[in-house]
């Protein structure tokens, strides 16, 4: 069999994982499926395992936040078949209440540093991690920054001029 087809793919997944599937799109060059998060792991291994497909490279594994969904939090995973040089984006949404995912660590080492990355910018665990702690923060922050519920400015500043970044009033007042 020659190259599989994005079609082929996104109906493999279908009849393999079902319900497990529940959207796909296509972003840009990108096709992207949003699946169940407790399917993750499965579905991953099924692309990695399967011989027609040959997802055998983890590119990108990272933390989102829509503070405005129904389900705020979610991880991105981006996998590449080299050998038929095809890219596929998969995205699995969760509430602030179950941010364990499952560790692709099994399948994928690299997933190692990308896990601890949204562990510590987003507060996601991820079961079976082997050791799961801050890779870029200091371990005794009680926060994770890069979720989006705290101000991008910091209303205590008095020492930039925000008429520069296009306020026109920003009650900035010359020191000089």
């Amino acid at each position: 069999m020659g190259k599989p087809t994005i079609e082929q793919i996104a109906e493999s997944l279908k009849q393999k994982f079902g319900d497990s599937i529940i959207a796909q799109e296509q972003l840009y060059d990108f096709p992207c499926f949003i699946i169940k998060k407790e399917a993750l792991l499965s579905i991953v291994r099924f692309l990695y395992d399967d011989e027609t497909f040959q997802f055998r490279y983890l590119t990108t594994a990272c933390g989102l936040h829509y503070p405005d969904a129904e389900q705020p939090f979610g991880m991105m995973y981006q996998l590449h078949s080299l050998v038929h040089n095809i890219r596929l984006r998969f995205k699995a949404f969760t509430t602030a209440n179950d941010l364990q995912y499952d560790s692709l660590i099994p399948i994928f080492s690299g997933a190692n540093w990308m896990e601890r990355e949204a562990f510590d910018f987003y507060g996601f665990t991820f079961k079976g991690h082997p050791n799961l702690i801050r890779i870029l923060n200091v371990e005794d922050m009680d926060y994770f920054p890069m979720r989006k519920e705290y101000p991008v400015e910091d209303a205590t500043r008095t020492d930039k001029d925000d008429t520069m970044f296009g306020r026109k009033d920003a009650g900035f007042k010359k020191l000089i």
